[in-house]
């Protein structure tokens, strides 16, 4: 079991290896890109309609001329074909603001052997390139409890700092904020809190009316349950330790209950239209990047699709 201060080492070793890895899978982002080209085609970095009048490119609607508007206003082609002056609006376009909350509990630090990277790498990684490629794009990117929404150049830098001078306790689950109706919120954990604290999470961040992304990022030890023999459980968030005589008599009825808690927690995200996925750190942190990044950029029926393979 990881003390605070080894955990505290193990976050800091992580941020500075995220960091880096982060980087080389933004930049290898067009080449993925072009290998899921379907999801290629439909990303548009930066612009999101809000179908309000206002500064931007694309057309949204005729409207009458106003008596004291410029007359340069008026669009005479839609007008010569009708009795009335007409103005061509535009649709409003904005950046979006994208909060990203990666688990850094002591449950994260977790690492089999057959994992890439520990949980907590894992999340920071992907959390580290999505901000990157949102800012890219235009986006503005926050962390809830942490870091204001910044469109900096540097963002990397900025949430890498933030977490290595976090003093705050490590929750299992994002802090009670409430962000606006147009932002966008991806909270990436291993998400074994029990239901009951996932459901007033989620309730709490949607209740502006904000969309969301939750990613359980797991250990294939955890979704596999590889032991047999007596094997001791030690739970790292202070619930104790537990030791199995014959552990794989218990693989049956973990994986029947690892199911069950994601039933659960899928069936609280589609009561409010947000997305729930898996990713398993023994798979490449690209695929979860790819996936969470045209969940940011294309149709939410689309991603979700994606998302059951993610």
């Amino acid at each position: 079991m990881a003390q605070p201060g080894e955990h505290r080492t193990q976050e800091t070793l992580a941020v500075r290896r995220a960091d880096g890895e982060s980087r080389s899978l933004a930049a290898s982002l067009p080449r993925l890109m072009l290998e899921a080209s379907r999801i290629a085609n439909n990303v548009t970095h930066g612009l999101h309609g809000r179908r309000r009048a206002g500064a931007g490119e694309n057309f949204w609607q005729y409207r009458r001329f106003v008596s004291g508007e410029p007359a340069t206003s008026v669009d005479w082609r839609r007008s010569a074909r009708d009795d009335h002056l007409y103005v061509r609006e535009l649709e409003w376009e904005a950046a979006h603001t994208v909060w990203l909350w990666p688990d850094r509990s002591l449950s994260m630090a977790f690492a089999s052997k057959g994992a890439r990277d520990s949980k907590l790498e894992r999340g920071l990684i992907v959390s580290f390139a999505l901000a990157e490629l949102l800012v890219a794009g235009g986006e503005r990117v926050g962390i809830p409890g942490l870091m204001n929404p910044t469109s900096s150049n540097n963002v990397v830098d900025k949430m890498a700092q933030a977490i290595l001078h976090d003093t705050t306790h490590r929750g299992s689950l994002p802090p009670s904020f409430v962000p606006s109706s147009l932002s966008e919120i991806v909270v990436l954990s291993d998400f074994w809190s029990p239901v009951g604290d996932i459901r007033p999470m989620l309730a709490g961040l949607s209740a502006s009316g904000a969309h969301g992304t939750l990613v359980q990022i797991v250990d294939p030890a955890e979704e596999s349950f590889p032991y047999a023999g007596r094997v001791e459980f030690v739970e790292p968030e202070g619930g104790g330790a537990i030791t199995a005589g014959r552990a794989e008599k218990w693989a049956s009825d973990y994986v029947a209950l690892v199911a069950a808690h994601r039933d659960a927690i899928r069936l609280e995200t589609s009561k409010l239209d947000w997305l729930f996925s898996t990713h398993t750190t023994s798979r490449s942190a690209a695929e979860l990047l790819l996936f969470l990044h045209a969940g940011m950029t294309t149709a939410k029926g689309a991603a979700g699709k994606a998302g059951r393979g993610a």
